[in-house]
């Protein structure tokens, strides 16, 4: 039997399975997973280097769904090949089992979450540049349909696999003509695939994707590129089931009692072979040494800075001590102050143009494979990318997301470059922590927490200069707060973060001088928020608190804190009601609500 036979054959297995869990599990995408049978077969069983025993090694070859609805056949093409008991494939979509719906990292082949579709691809650039910063030599397959395709994250990250000159990537788009309700953008027109591609900078090969040969021929020539390769590869949705090949209205469907002995029948028997016998063992390569430090030596600072410009500082001297820092920018680096890191360490950064989801999406990528990303924008932009983030959590990917410009403290340029609904994306992702400095020191300190920390985080930094609060050996743990201002006999309690608390500090030295004495909160850590120091606070100041934000009033730092409290204390919030418009800083704090006057007033009229 030669190659192509033994394939064929493991295709057939393939199938078979998708059919069989699908129809026990009651729900899936069988027709999604018959139609890419062919080049999972070649991918894995004769293409990938693998080291089954261990899905971290850097020896492997690295794969990935994108078109995540085709679980199934993933996850038989896993137990084929040894990975994964053949006998948990009937568990599929169970709440015991790790086999899911859709890919996650329950299973720990998975890298990264899919199934929200057009993202993958992004993830599979960030996985390739990671290889290629490791300075290891191997690839990254990528499965993509063609439905997915009409989504613009695609098309950044084609343009950014071209731009970084990842000739170790492949990407096999499954034209299979069905999307979920109608037919597909071009249906079967794969040389519109062709053009696209190519049009990116991309090495493009059609060929007929049920074809073994055709498909094998491809990967040889995938792997002499210079540039990254796309297989690009007609099929047929439903292919080997005669009432379902081709036919619409059948996605999502798996095959019920009646029609699987047809469905079956039309497959044929088993083939009985053994595929892990053909799973190409990995031949050892030398990973990338990951010993890596958290802790820096801080910046002086002789007066007040940005927090945004110490993020910039911190960034550098984190980079000097963990190799497993990486940089990506979306063109703002200027302003976010990455550009220091990226004349000190050009290797490790990442210029991914205005293209914020892309930027996400590769971060979850160069995670997957044991790196560090950061990646700031102006925090309005990374509404653009709240999906990937969403994803990322999903991935448990550690990423560090960095937003700045926020609020209406940044002036002049106007609402649209106002992050001022930021927080709230941030707060409801899973294990998000979520960080906000006021000064300089405390933005260096954060940065530091953020490295010790592992999953999704975000620092919110400000464009604004601020005076200096804290030293440089002050500490900013995760979950914590700042007491800095608290007398016995407190009449109230204000909470701030970032730029607010300054604005707080003018209030309550008004009010001191007014005989009313109050507390004072910097909440840097707004998630998690350190409720305790909070409500002990608020109870000491009378049960009455001022929150105040420079954000708006729905999901903010306001939100957490009546959450914490649950109702034990009168509070008044503070935050942007309205859209805004341009002005000067202290203009819009006043304008606006949130400025020492405003919270002079909020704070009598609960006393």
């Amino acid at each position: 039997m030669d190659k192509r036979q033994a394939l064929e054959k493991i295709a057939h297995r393939l199938r078979i399975h998708s059919v069989t869990m699908t129809s026990k599990a009651g729900s899936g995408h069988p027709t999604t997973c018959l139609s890419i049978a062919e080049v999972m077969a070649c991918l894995f069983f004769g293409e990938m280097q693998l080291n089954i025993s261990d899905p971290f090694d850097w020896s492997n070859d690295e794969f990935v769904l994108s078109k995540g609805h085709a679980a199934p056949i993933l996850w038989a093409a896993y137990a084929e090949a040894g990975i994964l008991p053949v006998k948990d494939l009937k568990n599929l979509r169970k709440l015991t089992s790790p086999l899911e719906g859709h890919p996650t990292p329950r299973v720990k082949w998975v890298k990264a979450a899919t199934g929200s579709l057009g993202q993958g691809l992004a993830v599979g650039v960030g996985m390739a540049k990671a290889m290629k910063i490791a300075g290891v030599n191997r690839r990254v397959y990528v499965i993509m349909g063609d439905g997915e395709c009409a989504e613009g994250a695609v098309w950044e990250a084609a343009s950014a696999g071209s731009d970084l000159g990842l000739n170790n990537l492949c990407a096999f788009v499954d034209i299979n003509r069905l999307g979920q309700s109608d037919p597909t953008l071009h249906g079967h027109d794969v040389a519109a695939f062709d053009r696209k591609f190519k049009a990116f900078g991309w090495n493009t090969i059609m060929v007929n994707g049920h074809n073994i040969s055709q498909i094998l021929k491809a990967l040889d020539a995938a792997r002499e590129s210079d540039r990254p390769t796309a297989v690009l590869c007609k099929t047929f949705k439903g292919k080997g089931i005669s009432f379902a090949e081709d036919k619409n209205g059948w996605h999502g469907k798996p095959f019920k009692a009646e029609d699987m002995e047809s469905a079956l029948t039309g497959l044929g028997p088993m083939p009985d072979i053994n595929p892990a016998k053909f799973v190409k063992k990995a031949r050892p390569v030398k990973g990338p040494d990951f010993s890596a430090r958290t802790a820096f030596k801080r910046s002086s600072y002789a007066k007040g800075a940005a927090t945004r410009r110490a993020y910039g500082n911190a960034l550098v001297r984190l980079g000097e001590v963990n190799p497993r820092v990486v940089v990506l920018d979306g063109d703002v680096k200027n302003s976010t102050y990455a550009d220091d890191f990226f004349r000190a360490f050009p290797e490790r950064s990442i210029q991914l143009f205005i293209a914020e989801q892309n930027m996400v999406g590769l971060a979850i990528g160069l995670s997957a494979k044991g790196f560090w990303p950061y990646l700031a924008t102006f925090a309005a932009f990374l509404s653009r990318a709240h999906d990937q983030i969403r994803m990322a959590a999903y991935s448990r990917a550690n990423i560090k997301v960095v937003g700045s410009h926020v609020g209406v403290s940044i002036g002049e340029d106007g609402p649209s470059q106002m992050g001022l609904e930021d927080i709230a994306i941030f707060r409801p992702i899973p294990r998000c922590v979520i960080l906000y400095p006021s000064d300089a020191c405390s933005a260096e300190g954060c940065v530091e927490s953020l490295a010790r920390h592992r999953g999704i985080s975000y620092l919110r930094t400000s464009r604004p200069a601020t005076p200096l609060l804290y030293g440089r050996a002050d500490k900013f743990p995760i979950g914590g707060s700042k007491v800095l201002k608290k007398q016995k006999g407190d009449k109230a309690c204000i909470i701030a973060a970032g730029v607010t608390v300054h604005e707080a500090i003018t209030a309550y030295e008004t009010l001191k001088r007014a005989g009313i004495t109050v507390s004072l909160i910097d909440a840097y850590s707004v998630k998690p928020l350190d409720g305790d120091t909070i409500l002990r606070e608020a109870h000491a100041a009378g049960g009455r608190i001022v929150v105040v934000e420079d954000h708006f009033a729905e999901g903010g730092l306001g939100d957490a804190v009546a959450a914490a409290l649950a109702g034990e204390v009168k509070m008044v919030h503070l935050a942007v009601r309205e859209i805004p418009r341009s002005g000067k800083p202290d203009e819009l704090l006043e304008k606006y609500g949130i400025s020492a006057g405003h919270i002079v007033r909020a704070v009598k009229s609960i006393l």
